[in-house]
This record gives C-alpha cells, sequence and structure tokens, in this order.
C-alpha cells in the first residue's frame, strides 16, 4: 500500500531558520503544518554519532508526543581539512545564544591555523537528514549533500553557516542567496542546490506526491 503524506504534519524543530525553510519547502504539497516549538514539545537530547540518528531522535519523539506525523531535520557543515567537524555538532559550535558568527569565526581560525588558505584546502560540504516519523511507528529517511568550499562570510540571507559556504558552480555564498535560488530545482528537473532541497526532492519522490 502507498502511504502518502497528507492532512496534519509536526515539523520536529524549535529552530526558527530551519523551521522558515522547511515550511517554504513543504508550501508547494497542501499540508498543514505545526512545530514542535509551537506545540511546546521538549527538545530530546540529540545523542546520535550521525545526521540520521538524530533527525530519527527528534522525529521519533515529536511523533509519539503529539500522535501525528513528524519530520525531523539533522543538518550540519562539514569541513574536509578539519576531519569533517563541525559536523554533526554544528548547532553545538555556535553554543546556547546560537551565535554563528562565533562558530564560523571557530572554522577560520582552525582553517587558518592549519595553513588551509587555499581553495583546495578549504573544502566543505553541507548534508541534510529528514526523518519522517508516523504514529504507529512507520519511518522513512534521505539524505541530501552539497559540496563547496569556505569562504569568508558574505551575506545575510540564510542562516546558521551559509554566509561562509559557496557551493560549487557558484560565485555567491548560500547567504547571499534568496530562498528560491537556494533551494531551486532547475527547469530540468534534475537536482536542487542545497542539501535540504535534495533531501527534500528524495523525500517527495517517495512520500508527497500521489
Amino acid at each position: 500500500m502507498t502511504r502518502r503524506l497528507a492532512g496534519k504534519l509536526v515539523i520536529a524543530t524549535h529552530n526558527s531558520g530551519k523551521l522558515r525553510e522547511m515550511r517554504e519547502l513543504m508550501a508547494p504539497y497542501g499540508i498543514d503544518c505545526v512545530s514542535a516549538g509551537e506545540l511546546g514539545l521538549p527538545e530530546p537530547e540529540e545523542t546520535g554519532n550521525t545526521f540520521v540518528a538524530n533527525a530519527l531522535i527528534k522525529a521519533r519523539a515529536a511523533s509519539i508526543t503529539a500522535n501525528l506525523p513528524a519530520l525531523a531535520d539533522d543538518s550540519g557543515l562539514c569541513v574536509e581539512a578539519l576531519e569533517g567537524a563541525p559536523g554533526i555538532y554544528s548547532a553545538r559550535w555556535a553554543g546556547d545564544a546560537k551565535d554563528f558568527v562565533a562558530a564560523m569565526a571557530r572554522i577560520e581560525r582552525e582553517l587558518q591555523a592549519k595553513g588551509a588558505t587555499t581553495p583546495g584546502q578549504r573544502r566543505a560540504y553541507f548534508v541534510s537528514a529528514l526523518a519522517l516519523v508516523w504514529p504507529d511507528g512507520h519511518e522513512d529517511v534521505v539524505e541530501g549533500r552539497v559540496d563547496g568550499q569556505i569562504v569568508l562570510p558574505r551575506g545575510d540571507k540564510g542562516f546558521g553557516y551559509d554566509a561562509q559556504f559557496l557551493p560549487d558552480g557558484h560565485s555567491r555564498t548560500f547567504g547571499e542567496m534568496a530562498p528560491d535560488e537556494k533551494h531551486g530545482v532547475p527547469p530540468d528537473g534534475s537536482r536542487a542546490l542545497s542539501h535540504r532541497a535534495r533531501a527534500f526532492q528524495d523525500l517527495e519522490r517517495i512520500r508527497l506526491r500521489a
């Protein structure tokens, strides 16, 4: 039996930037989205050691508590010269104050300390894992990735590490792109640009279209 997502959905996040992007990406499907924060749901401790594991922790907790399907994203920036850091700890690098300006400055300091000054030495990628969980325990997981490099921060249109990330083949950082450009799907239907939009493309194929 085909299981198509419809009706009401909990977006299992308390992050306002991530919530805005996920609502933008869900908008075409006519699904009534409510956030975990709006429902007053607690934030579970993210004890997983992968993006997928942490996405599942958040989606399972929200689905069980709200008795609704729940969609969670766990995402982060992985810098190759820093052995994949901050990775699953991307949010934690920003601290309780969610100070991503300080977190981006830390990345730059650590790259400089390693002598990583050329584009080839500053390779990085964003990952987004999406977990969709139903109250009956059914689960779907997809993962998207976009490659690029670390640059000095430019732009204020995104959130998190967007201003520091220059995707391959582009001259502007995610922080300089409007949402339609950052998440856009080319007219030929090929891969979207952002990691989160790519994950949503894969989720769409299995659950969001009739």
